[in-house]
């Protein structure tokens, strides 16, 4: 005959895990999360390449307006500065709040006139690095390049 105390001991030995399995577990898990977070960093990465040639975009709207409403073109001195506080109202068409006049990487657009070629102006985003040049997310997003995608 079982007694209470034989029945209690046989259903509490295999009640939980043991460290071997806890361990395998964790491990598992670590390894899933490394494999999730180097496949989504390239992502990222484009990501933010796409957000600066559109910000790129929108800042080259605003430019023609400026253009439009003045009848001239900003300075390299003066640059993108020209559509926001300072220079511009919020009432103006071309205003700009400053943090748009910011990559995704935090670093402000740079902007040159003229631009290269025949170009008016440029907008350059230098990428991750914030230096000229580059490739992978440190290369470089320009309104000149994003002209020529548009014309293809």
């Amino acid at each position: 005959m079982m007694t209470r105390k034989t029945m209690l001991r046989g259903s509490s030995a295999r009640r939980g895990m043991t460290l071997v399995e806890i361990l395998a577990v964790v491990v598992i898990l670590g390894l899933l999360a490394s494999i999730l977070v180097v496949g989504f960093s390239g992502s990222f990465g484009k990501a933010k390449h796409e957000l600066a040639k559109t910000g790129i975009g929108q800042i080259a709207q605003r430019l023609e307006l400026y253009r439009l409403e003045t009848g001239k073109w900003p300075t390299t001195d003066v640059g993108l500065k020209v559509l926001s506080e300072g220079h511009a109202k919020p009432s103006d068409s071309y205003f700009v709040e400053a943090d748009k006049l910011l990559d995704p990487w935090g670093k402000p657009y740079w902007f040159l006139a003229p631009g290269p070629g025949e170009l008016p102006y440029e907008i350059v985003s230098y990428g991750a690095d914030a230096a000229p040049g580059g490739s992978g997310e440190d290369a470089d997003v320009s309104s000149a390049d994003l002209r020529g995608e548009a014309q293809r």
